[in-house]
């Protein structure tokens, strides 16, 4: 996500320079209209102003830019250049040759997940910190989603116990044993 984000906001660069000088390469349908050239100004500051809220809105990346780099590629950081309660285990991991087949063949937070915990405590540690940031907001996001298509104005006698209910069978992992629910079910008898 944050490498689409740091791409995005060059691509925003070089879109509002090349609009300033009337180049459209990468607005064919815009070069292809009489009031381009004419209009380059006013999209070029739209441009400006998308870039600027981009900035905005991700600059907390900046702040941990460093360990996002760190956790993406172990092998190719400098140890000196690392937060000192790192430094060794990153030299231990540039060092083992079986650690670097098993970066080059597993998902990252499988890689981390292999770490022997004992070796490599803050190296793990660190990886955790930085991967659950993602996978988290893909979570909040999910989550409040669900919320907003299940609580809509045509729905408005959901209460927020059944809209709990909702969010949980729609966030979680958990697959019912609908056989036992059945059987138990049957087992129960209505009184007249």
């Amino acid at each position: 996500m944050y490498t689409n984000v740091k791409a995005f906001k060059s691509k925003l660069v070089l879109f509002s320079r090349q609009m300033s000088n009337k180049s459209f390469a990468h607005f064919p349908t815009l070069a292809v209209q009489k009031e381009a050239a004419r209009c380059a100004k006013k999209y070029c500051k739209s441009l400006d102003d998308l870039h600027r809220e981009f900035c905005r809105r991700f600059c907390d990346f900046e702040k941990i830019e460093k360990s996002l780099q760190l956790v993406s590629w172990p092998l190719s950081q400098d140890p000196e250049s690392a937060l000192q309660e790192l430094q060794l285990e990153l030299i231990d991991l540039q060092s083992d040759s079986v650690s670097k087949q098993k970066f080059k063949s597993l998902k990252l937070n499988d890689f981390y997940a292999s770490l022997n915990e004992t070796t490599f405590p803050n190296l793990r540690r660190t990886a955790q910190k930085m991967l659950v940031l993602f996978g988290s907001t893909y979570v909040c996001e999910q989550t409040f989603s669900v919320m907003k298509i299940n609580k809509a104005h045509h729905r408005s006698k959901l209460t927020d116990q059944h809209l709990r209910s909702v969010l949980r069978i729609a966030t979680t992992k958990l697959t019912p044993d609908f056989d036992a629910l059945a059987k138990k079910g049957d087992q129960q008898h209505c009184s007249h």
